[in-house]
Order: structure tokens, then sequence, then C-alpha cells
């Protein structure tokens, strides 16, 4: 049987230190802290609800 991808593991990091920060500034910051994938989405984006280990989600208003 074939062994199952590990993933990397989720950046110890606080998403509340990302309010009120421009979205490049937001972006660049959790790029230096870990996360893999990094994403804005405006308010009331559908989104599926996939699992992706790394990635962060910003809602920019």
């Amino acid at each position: 049987m074939a062994s199952i991808p590990s993933s990397a593991p989720r950046p110890d990091d606080a998403p509340d230190s990302y309010v009120g920060l421009l979205v490049e500034n937001a972006q660049e910051r959790a790029r230096q802290r870990g996360w893999t994938s990094v994403r804005s989405l405006p308010p009331g984006t559908v989104i599926t609800l996939e699992y992706v280990a790394g990635r962060l989600n910003f809602v920019v208003l």
C-alpha cells in the first residue's frame, strides 16, 4: 500500500495580527510566517470547504 503524503504543519500564527493591514502587507507577512497558500476574498465569497494545510484566507473589506 502506498504511504499517505504528509503535509507541512500549520504555521504558529495569530490571525488577529492581520486585522487592519493592507492586503499586500498582510499577504507578505503571511508568506514570511510560513503560510504556503494565501488568498484574499471579498466579503460573501462562496468557497469550497476542502481543507488545504498551510492555506490562509483573508476576507478583504
